[in-house]
């Protein structure tokens, strides 16, 4: 029958707990330790500063998470940048004889 069963996932068990790579956890860390830093600095709250205390902390949480056809939203983004910086025409480069050439 030549009927191959493959996973869906197969580069998940090279993944740190199956969901992030050593630079969405240096990239997660990094926010919660600023996060961390910026409580012991700031003792009285208000509002406003409670929110950009709390700021690198989300931002990171928000970069690593999982989205559906990509890793997770960093990559989507990189993707989306990638894709409007690049060169936007395409030449033709066939496999015919003529090359697209007459």
């Amino acid at each position: 029958m030549n009927n191959y069963l493959i996973p869906a996932n197969t580069k998940k068990s090279k993944l740190i707990l199956g969901f992030f790579t050593p630079i969405d956890l240096a990239v997660f860390g990094t926010g919660c330790t600023m996060t961390i830093m910026m409580l012991f600095v700031f003792q009285s709250m208000t509002f406003q500063v409670a929110v950009m205390v709390l700021l690198p902390a989300v931002l990171a949480a928000f970069l690593v998470a999982p989205v559906p056809n990509y890793h997770n939203v960093m990559q989507l983004l990189a993707n989306i940048i990638l894709f409007i910086i690049n060169r936007k025409k395409y030449y033709w480069k066939g496999w015919c004889i003529y090359d697209g050439k007459k």
